[in-house]
């Protein structure tokens, strides 16, 4: 439970895709803390895949690789809601059919993919909902806390990257004539489904947790607080920031245990 108050407040939260998602973490938290939270996740097989989890709550389709789409729900949203008081982008897609491979091997193809899936559409997004935003809305979106060059990772680590810059060029230029706030959590490696998918995924993640300085890998659960704190008014002077949650992993390269 969260102390926060977000009586009244109305957020969107998209990229919910099962109970170990970051965004059904930050759903939670908000939902607990007084917020009406509406939902819009990927397609119409997902919404029925959410059922159970979802239950009652209002549930929107958009694929954000479908710029309609992305207008669609800009359209619907306003149809119950004047505004609302900001929105969290927890989407990403990376193709991993083939395997892991080089970096200079990489597909065009899947470059763009991901690109347009796990980046530019929260310009795409940010844009189309602009009209309906509070003032002083806050975005949240999720990206990682590292940009040193993973392997196994591959091309997804400078999409990243640039999801991070495109947060402060977001926050810039909303500045021109509003409040809206534009963060992003840097979140070190987790235990989600979509991590799964990704190739050498777990011995990285064994190894990222003893670096951690806790020697304890970072929860879900702990990346939502952050999001949550990111959505709060109590953050109000934080904008177009990358917030590290990583349990001090990015500094510890020579941590005694490791080197030994």
């Amino acid at each position: 439970m969260s102390c926060l108050d977000f009586a009244e407040k109305v957020f969107l939260v998209m990229g919910v895709a099962n109970k170990k998602s970051i965004a059904w973490a930050i759903a939670q938290l908000l939902e607990n803390s007084g917020a009406h939270v509406i939902y819009s996740v990927r397609s119409a097989m997902r919404r029925e895949s959410l059922k159970e989890l979802l239950k009652n709550r209002e549930i929107y389709t958009c694929d954000v690789e479908n710029p309609e789409e992305i207008q669609q729900l800009a359209q619907s949203i306003p149809k119950k809601y004047s505004q609302i008081n900001g929105f969290v982008h927890s989407i990403a897609f990376g193709n991993y059919a083939d395997g892991p491979k080089p970096f200079h091997e990489t597909k065009r193809a899947d470059f763009l993919q991901a690109t347009a899936i796990s980046c530019f559409s929260l310009v795409e997004v940010a844009n189309a909902l602009k009209p309906l935003l509070a003032r002083d809305a806050s975005v949240v979106t999720i990206g990682i806390s590292s940009q040193v060059a993973a392997p196994a990772y591959g091309y997804m680590s400078p999409i990243k990257a640039a999801l991070e810059s495109v947060v402060r060029f977001l926050a810039k230029s909303f500045s021109k004539d509003s409040e809206v706030r534009f963060n992003c959590v840097k979140a070190g490696p987790l235990k989600t489904s979509a991590s799964a998918g990704i190739p050498g995924y777990i011995a990285n993640y064994l190894y990222a947790e003893k670096m951690t300085l806790r020697k304890r890998a970072i929860t879900t659960q702990e990346v939502a607080n952050a999001a949550l704190f990111l959505l709060s008014d109590l953050a109000s002077g934080i904008n177009g920031q990358g917030i590290v949650v990583n349990a001090g992993m990015d500094f510890n390269y020579f941590d005694e245990e490791l080197v030994h």
